[in-house]
């Protein structure tokens, strides 16, 4: 396997396609010419340790570190602020769709196409928990306070679709393989969750696209809304909670109230919308995407069509681009500082963008 690459001189900037990144704005925004200059300087770090499509990837609370799983079996951390592999964590046979770890970073959760979801020792690498499955799992997550786990199965070989809730100061629960609580989705699979404020309730996006908000306690219905026709592929709240934004297939990432899941802002594209990130400081908005693989046809269709987005959040509008992958965007995420981003892509690689600090000033100067 291969180990991670340091950024090279031919990756920091100059718009080309295959190497760097590139810029392109639209008019009626202050920040054009700001973004211009902060993309001159950001500098890519190129992970590569996937043999296969990047799944998802998701930092820590303290940003330290980052999080990669893809459609191999491999469970991958790095240190963000170089792209070097601190470890892997070992055991799954089939592609990964999720990965998360918990508030204070002892436990890290993942959840597999082998019909598993694994809990990890961060620092080790040991396998502490394995919770077998009827079909893939396909999003898992801690809670706030990291005792409360939570994932969700794929509606497939004759199963439907649950999402199961696990008490980690239970070990009966771990050892009988049995939730304290098991939430049935029988209409459309859920593609996408995560825990909404103080681990009160789940927010799930599904193949439908549908929104609902399931109680943490009963398992009720609490809110559903239906603002996407397509399936929501990603879901990401904001560093307070109080908002979350949605990747759908039908083209568009969307801003919602995370208490009444009441639709705020859209951000349109041309293409499916894969993953959506919020920054945590300031009203940017990334979304990563692309062409379905079965739609492209040529190498020359493929060029330049899976930058990075970034909008206004208030505006709705689009202010630039980043190019780099070599295939649709999979997953972005925000470091939690907000001077950096990540994304993952079909082409397998993770790349870390870090803002060059005298640009990040410049842009956003008060």
């Amino acid at each position: 396997m291969a180990t991670p690459l340091p950024s090279t001189s031919g990756n920091e900037g100059g718009g080309d396609p295959q190497s760097g990144s590139g810029a392109e704005a639209s008019s009626g925004l202050t920040h054009v010419a700001s973004f211009l200059a902060v993309n001159a300087g950001m500098k890519p770090i190129l992970l590569q340790g996937h043999e296969r499509s990047i799944t998802q990837i998701k930092y820590n609370r303290e940003g330290d570190l980052l999080f990669t799983v893809a459609k191999d079996p491999i469970v991958n951390v790095w240190y963000s602020v170089n792209g070097e592999r601190l470890g892997t964590y070992m055991g799954h046979t089939g592609a990964v769709w999720c990965v998360d770890a918990d508030w204070d970073t002892k436990h890290v959760l993942t959840g597999s196409a082998d019909n598993s979801c694994r809990l990890w020792d961060c620092e080790t690498g040991k396998q502490l928990a394995l919770l077998k499955t009827n079909s893939a799992v396909r999003t898992c997550g801690f809670d706030f306070g990291g005792n409360i786990i939570m994932f969700s199965t794929d509606k497939q070989m004759g199963y439907q679709c649950f999402v199961s809730f696990f008490d980690l100061r239970d070990p009966s629960q771990i050892d009988s393989n049995e939730p304290y609580m098991k939430i049935p989705c029988n209409d459309s699979k859920i593609t996408s969750a995560v825990w909404g404020p103080l681990g009160e309730c789940i927010i799930a996006g599904h193949e439908g696209g549908e929104l609902n908000q399931y109680s943490a306690k009963s398992g009720e219905v609490l809110v559903n809304v239906k603002e996407h026709s397509r399936q929501i592929n990603d879901i990401q709240l904001s560093r307070d909670m109080t908002m979350f934004v949605t990747a759908s297939k039908d083209n568009t990432a969307k801003l919602f109230d995370s208490t009444t899941l009441e639709h705020q802002k859209t951000f349109r594209t041309e293409r499916p919308v894969n993953s959506a990130a919020l920054s945590p400081n300031y009203d940017h908005v990334v979304l990563g995407g692309g062409q379905e693989a079965m739609d492209v046809t040529t190498t020359s269709t493929r060029i330049g069509k899976f930058e990075a987005r970034f909008f206004h959040l208030a505006f709705e509008e689009e202010f630039g681009r980043v190019k780099g992958h070599f295939g649709p965007i999979n997953s972005v995420a925000f470091h939690p500082d907000g001077k950096s981003y990540s994304s993952g892509g079909e082409d397998g690689y993770v790349r870390i963008h870090y803002f060059d600090p005298q640009y990040f000033e410049f842009e956003f100067e008060a």
